[in-house]
């Protein structure tokens, strides 16, 4: 674990063996220190509209350090969009991150057991390189983070917003700011359908005879795109990515690659093939031109990385990618590995957020210009708010059969997901599995655009009712899902019961057996999703209670029961079965 505080020139184990610094008051608990240098830099901060303040801060070209600290009160956990699994407090030597532009975002909320927020901030402009250091400080009884900022022409700005009820309200508080600040790329129809993805059903063992059928099947099952992932391209036979930077298809397993994307589309899919525009490996035909221009390995085996920040590299990456679509009709591209460029962080050379902005910049239209409706799809960790003007579908991180990490990913994304439509990462099973299974994935993802990722010509016909049967169910629940207010509680509870609401419409999916609130006097509809491993759930009618008509539907879809019924205030048992759904409307 790296220990160095950047502006200090001795190494400091905990924040509190650094020198002193004068704090003031900032906002509710929270007390603030700016340094530049050995000095305190001229800053000020200001009201926003709903409560939100900036601080400003004028470090005359040189970096900047911002520490906040507030009192421990009853801080049961700390979420920031580079988080994972640490989601609880922890001691302020351990608490680390470098974020930048396709690294995480220089965010943060941290909040206490009831859900609701001590300290929320997020920096204004998300594309610079920045360090963060945080947790307990066990010498002062506080909880500190340090942010320390690189050198700019202009001031730097930190936003801070006030306490909130829940992390999902203060996050929204700072997404709206972002929105209005950062116009984002259009969202097509298409980035906003169930999509399939060739990866894990195939992984590189594809070819068009397949492909095409899996397109016919998924078309007629409910989905709306498709991505041809990676093993389409020459030298894209096995693990590894030492046969990369061609970008050619490969011409045994694509004969016609042109005609084959044309067959795609025919059935209805939208199409997308998936790209690493950076990676350059040693089998590729051009890597002798370009290996000058990447001096360093990539972090995945058998690639090297092209340094964005050379204008040659740029003008190549976004002729080949415009070359992809242009000529073979494709819809779009999904774009990976860019969080790579971080190779180049820090060797002095230039910031490597800035000319990725410039990259992605001149990609987009580049791209545009030969594809009106264009489809980019972002995988975390680049999908925060500094990438909305350069992707429209932001993915999940991968977690194959992985659901609950599904859910937590999609959820964590949607906090500061700003213009595009969040994506699960494609979704794997074990189709010889009972259909519970198939469904725990779907229902792990409901709050996101759905990717499934099985061979649909081999799944059992069980399975295949349940998987149009919860596309179908998601495709009609959409506004609430993607649109509505989402309150998924407390992020180190990892989600369990996340409530999404629109137009009098509640969907609320439980994860772990517990009482679930009930307003039928207030909502026309509710929706529950059983994603425990009970065959029932408790429900807590929380206002007046009303006359409804409960309909039953199993993992399948079958239905199992509808009756009508009073649900008074107080508790209740229903007989969703899990991996089953629930709709409760209000007769009234």
């Amino acid at each position: 674990m790296n220990r160095n505080v950047t502006l200090h020139t001795h190494e400091a184990v905990t924040t509190a063996e650094l020198a002193p610094a004068p704090y003031r008051p900032l906002l509710d608990t929270v007390e603030i220190a700016v340094l530049a240098g050995e000095r305190e830099p001229r800053w000020h901060v200001s009201d926003l509209p709903d409560g939100l303040r900036v601080l400003h801060v004028d470090g005359d070209g040189e970096p900047v350090e911002i520490r906040l600290s507030l009192p421990l009160g009853d801080a049961a956990g700390y979420w920031h969009p580079k988080a994972g699994w640490q989601r609880t407090v922890v001691a302020d030597w351990e608490g680390r991150a470098t974020v930048s532009l396709v690294d995480g975002t220089a965010a943060g909320c941290l909040y206490d057991y009831q859900g609701a927020t001590l300290l929320t901030f997020g920096a204004a402009d998300p594309v610079p390189e920045v360090s963060l250091l945080w947790g307990v400080s066990e010498e002062n009884d506080t909880y500190v983070v340090h942010l320390h900022l690189p050198a700019s022409a202009g001031p730097q700005r930190l936003l801070f917003v006030p306490r909130r009820p829940s992390v999902a309200t203060a996050l929204g508080d700072l997404r709206r700011w972002y929105e209005a600040a950062m116009p984002s790329m259009p969202v097509p129809e298409a980035a906003r359908l169930p999509l399939y993805c060739t990866w894990y059903a195939f992984n590189q063992r594809i070819e068009a005879p397949t492909v095409e059928k899996q397109a016919v099947l998924a078309a007629d099952i409910g989905f709306g795109a498709m991505i041809l992932d990676d093993g389409w391209q020459r030298y894209g036979s096995g693990r590894g990515y030492a046969g990369v930077g061609d970008w050619i298809p490969d011409e045994a397993k694509f004969p016609d690659f042109t005609g084959h994307v044309a067959r795609v589309r025919e059935t209805g899919l939208s199409y997308l093939a998936w790209v690493a525009p950076l990676l350059l490996g040693p089998r590729a035909d051009c890597y002798r031109r370009w290996a000058p221009y990447a001096p360093r390995a990539s972090r995945v085996p058998g690639a090297y990385v092209l340094d964005p920040r050379r204008p040659e590299v740029r003008a190549h990456l976004v002729d080949t990618c415009v070359r992809l679509v242009r000529d073979h009709g494709l819809d779009g591209l999904k774009v990976d590995f860019l969080n790579e460029a971080m190779v180049y962080a820090g060797d002095g050379r230039g910031d490597v957020g800035e000319a990725l902005t410039l990259l992605l910049a001149e990609l987009r239209a580049a791209l545009e210009a030969v594809r009106p409706g264009l489809l980019l799809e972002l995988r975390q960790p680049y999908v925060g708010p500094g990438m909305v003007a350069y992707g429209n579908m932001l993915r999940s991180f991968d977690c194959p059969a992985d659901s609950v990490a599904n859910r937590v990913r999609t959820l964590d994304t949607r906090m500061l997901a700003v213009g595009g439509a969040v994506h699960s990462d494609p979704l794997l099973w074990d189709t010889d599995a009972p259909v519970e299974s198939a469904a725990r994935q779907l229902i792990g993802t409901l709050h996101s655009v759905p990717q499934v990722s099985v061979r649909l010509d081999t799944l059992p016909e069980d399975h295949v009712a349940a998987l149009r049967f919860w596309l179908a169910t998601w495709r009609l629940l959409r506004p609430q899902l993607l649109d509505g207010t989402v309150e998924p509680g407390r992020p180190d509870d990892l989600y369990t019961l996340v409530s999404s609401e629109r137009d009098g419409v509640n969907v609320t999916t439980v994860h772990t057996a517990r009482p679930v609130p009930l307003r039928p006097a207030s909502v026309s509809r509710t929706v529950l999703v059983n994603g425990t491993s009970e065959d029932r759930l408790v429900v807590e009618v929380v206002d007046s209670g009303a006359t409804v008509e409960i309909e039953v539907r199993g993992p399948d879809g079958r239905m199992i029961e509808h009756h009508r019924t009073e649900l008074t205030t107080g508790l209740h048992q229903l007989p969703v079965p899990r991996m089953g759904l629930g709709s409760i409307r209000n007769t009234a």
